[in-house]
C-alpha cells in the first residue's frame, strides 16, 4: 500500500492548496526547477514534511532549456577543475543504471582531429582522463581513436580536407522537462506537497529567524502564508529579484548567462554520432534527438526579460557558422527548423568577468536564521546539490534528521523498466501499437506506461499519434494533464512533450486539439480552452519576430 500518490492531478493540485494554508512544513522549497524538485525528494525521503511551490509550471525556466545533457563537462578539464568533473561523471552513472535509465540514455561524441600526432595525443590525455574520473562503474564505453577513414563512415558531413581522423568518447542525454517533472512526482510519491502556478512573494519572519513566506495563487489571486521551520530558495535567475522584495542581504550575486540552441531535420547533416567542436572560448554539440539535430550553445551575458529569452539571429548565424567550420554541404539558416533560449544562472562575485570563465561550482548560502539559497551547478549534480542544500537547513529543525538516501533511490517509472523494455513486440501487439511507439513510451514513463495503456483501454482513439510528425499518442496528451501536472498548453506542447521544437510549426497546428483533450481534465471551458490557445500561438510568434526582427550585424562573440 502507497502512503502517497505520485500523480500530480487537477485534485492534488486542489488538495496542495489546502495543505500550504493550513499545514507547518519542515522545510519549504521556493523553486520548481530540477535544483527545487531534487531538494523537495532529498528531504521528503528523509522523512521531513515538504512543500514546494513554483511560479509557473515545473522546470519552466532553464531546467527545459538545456543541452539536454547529463555529463562530466569535457571542457571543466581544462580549467583543471577535476572536483566538478569527477562529481559529474558519477552522478551521471548513477543516472544511465540506477536513478533513471529510462529516461537517460547514453550518446556518443565523436571530437574531430585536424592534426596527425599532438592535438591527438593531447585531447586522447584528456579523454582517457575523462574516462578515469568516473571512478570504478563502467555503464559507458571507453573513449576510442579513429582514423580518417572510420570517421568519414561514421560521419560523411565531416570535412575530410581538414579533419585528420577522431577520438569517440561517450556521454549521457535526458529530456530535461521530463526529468525534472518525473523527479517532482518522486517527491509527491515520498509525501512532498508540489503546487505550480504559486508564486512566492516574500518571506515571513519572527524577529531574525525566518518562519516561512506568502505566496500568491496565479488562478485565484489568493495569498497564503505558508508556514514553515525552514525555506530553501531554489529560484535560479530569479534569485536576484526574490532576494531583493525579502530584505535579505545574500552572499553573492547570480549573473545570467544566454544558451541558444537551434534545431534540424536529420537530413541536414549525415552523421550516426554526437559530434562535439572545440570554439574560441568554449565547445559546440551537435546532438542526435530523435529524427532532429540539436546544436547549440551560446554563453553570453544576458539582461533582458528573465521571463523569456529570446534567441536573436545573430546567435542562430553564430551557431551555423560555428558548426560549418567541419561540416560539408554546409548548414543554411533555411534548414532551421526551431530554436530555444536559456538562462544560466551562475554565481558571480566579479562583475565584469566574462560568464565563459564564471565557474559551474554551485554555492549554498544562510543569510539568516532558517533560510537557505542554493544557485550556481550543473544540471547533472543537481542531486549532490539537493543533499547540499538540505544538509545546510536541517539544523534549524533542531533535531536529528537521517542522513540523504537518494542516492539508491530510483525516480518513478525506474523499477521494473528493465523487464519491460524486454517485452516491447508482446505489449506493442496485446495493445495494437508499432514497436517504436512502444519503445518510445517505455523512454517516456518507464514502468509508468502501465498507466498510458489503461488510458487506451478506456478510450481506443486515444492510441492514434497526436501528429504525423511525431510518435506522441494522444493518451500521452491526456495523461500530461491527469498525472503530470500540466495545467496549459505550454506545459503540453513545450515540456510534457518536446514538440514545440520538434515539429516543423513549433505545434501551432496541434494547439487547438491538445486543447481539447485536456480541457475536460482540467474543467476548462470553452474560453478557457481558446485563452490556453492563444497564449501558446502568441507566444510562437514572438519568438519567430525576435529572429526575424534580428538582423545578423558582426559575428556574435557568443560561446
Amino acid at each position: 500500500m502507497t502512503l502517497f500518490s505520485a500523480a500530480l492531478s487537477p485534485a492534488q493540485h486542489e488538495r496542495a492548496l489546502t495543505a500550504l494554508a493550513e499545514k507547518t512544513f519542515d522545510l519549504l522549497v521556493i523553486g520548481g526547477g530540477i535544483n527545487g524538485v531534487g531538494i523537495a525528494l532529498d528531504a521528503a525521503s528523509r522523512g521531513l514534511s515538504v512543500a514546494l511551490v513554483e511560479a509557473s509550471d515545473l522546470a519552466s525556466g532553464t531546467s527545459s532549456r538545456s543541452s539536454k545533457l547529463i555529463h562530466g563537462g569535457l571542457r571543466y578539464l581544462e580549467q583543471y577543475d577535476f572536483k566538478l568533473v569527477r562529481e559529474a561523471l558519477h552522478e551521471r552513472e548513477l543516472m544511465v543504471t540506477t536513478l533513471a535509465p529510462h529516461l537517460v540514455k547514453p550518446v556518443g561524441f565523436l571530437y574531430p582531429l585536424h592534426e596527425k600526432l599532438k592535438e591527438r595525443t593531447y585531447v586522447g590525455a584528456g579523454l582517457a582522463l575523462y574516462d578515469a574520473l568516473r571512478g570504478f562503474q563502467r555503464a559507458l564505453p571507453w573513449h576510442k581513436h579513429l582514423s580518417q577513414k572510420k570517421i568519414s563512415e561514421i560521419a560523411p558531413s565531416l570535412r575530410l580536407d581538414i579533419v585528420t581522423g577522431g577520438i569517440q568518447y561517450f556521454d549521457a542525454q535526458v529530456d530535461d522537462a521530463r526529468h525534472t517533472m518525473m523527479i517532482a512526482r518522486t517527491a509527491a510519491k515520498h509525501g512532498a506537497v508540489i503546487a505550480t502556478g504559486v508564486r512566492c512573494q516574500t518571506i515571513i519572519k519572527e524577529g531574525k529567524r525566518v518562519v516561512g513566506a506568502s505566496v500568491k495563487v496565479n488562478e485565484s489571486n489568493e495569498v497564503i502564508n505558508v508556514k514553515s521551520k525552514t525555506t530553501v530558495m531554489a529560484a535560479g535567475v530569479w534569485t536576484d529579484p526574490l532576494y531583493d522584495v525579502m530584505g535579505l542581504k545574500p552572499g553573492y550575486r547570480v549573473r545570467m548567462s544566454k544558451g541558444v540552441h537551434i534545431v534540424l531535420p536529420k537530413s541536414a547533416i549525415k552523421s550516426e554520432s554526437g559530434i562535439i567542436l572545440k570554439t574560441s572560448v568554449s565547445v559546440l554539440f551537435i546532438i542526435p534527438w530523435g529524427n532532429r539535430w540539436i546544436v547549440g550553445t551560446t554563453d553570453t551575458d544576458f539582461v533582458a526579460d528573465r521571463n523569456e529569452p529570446l534567441a536573436s539571429a545573430d546567435d542562430v548565424q553564430y551557431i551555423i557558422d560555428q558548426a560549418n567550420r567541419v561540416l560539408d554541404p554546409k548548414i543554411k539558416v533555411e534548414d532551421v527548423l526551431g530554436v530555444f533560449a536559456g538562462l544560466r544562472p551562475l554565481v558571480s562575485t566579479t562583475p565584469d568577468s566574462p560568464t565563459t570563465k564564471l565557474s559551474r561550482e554551485h554555492v549554498v548560502d544562510r543569510p539568516a536564521p532558517g533560510f537557505v539559497s542554493i544557485a550556481g551547478g550543473k544540471y547533472t549534480t543537481y542531486r549532490v546539490m539537493a543533499q547540499d542544500a538540505v544538509d545546510v537547513a536541517v539544523p534549524d529543525l533542531r533535531r536529528i534528521v537521517p542522513e540523504s538516501c537518494t542516492a539508491t533511490l530510483p525516480i518513478v517509472g525506474a523499477d521494473g523498466y528493465q523487464v519491460l523494455k524486454n517485452k516491447v513486440e508482446t505489449l506493442a501487439q496485446e495493445y495494437k501499437l508499432s514497436n517504436e511507439t512502444v519503445t518510445h513510451l517505455l523512454e517516456r514513463y518507464g514502468s509508468l506506461i502501465e498507466d498510458i495503456f489503461e488510458l487506451i483501454i478506456e478510450n481506443p482513439q486515444l492510441r492514434n499519434p497526436i501528429s504525423s510528425e511525431a510518435l506522441n499518442i494522444r493518451a500521452e496528451i491526456v495523461y500530461a494533464a491527469t498525472h503530470e501536472g500540466a495545467r496549459s498548453i505550454d506545459d503540453v506542447i513545450s515540456r510534457r512533450t518536446r514538440l514545440s521544437f520538434e515539429l516543423g510549426d513549433h505545434g501551432a497546428s496541434i494547439a487547438q486539439e491538445v486543447g481539447s483533450l485536456i480541457a475536460p481534465v482540467l474543467g476548462w471551458s470553452a474560453s478557457d480552452q481558446k485563452k490556453s490557445v492563444n497564449l501558446y500561438l502568441d507566444q510562437i510568434s514572438r519568438q519567430e519576430a525576435a529572429l526575424k526582427a534580428a538582423k545578423p550585424k558582426t559575428k556574435s562573440k557568443a560561446s
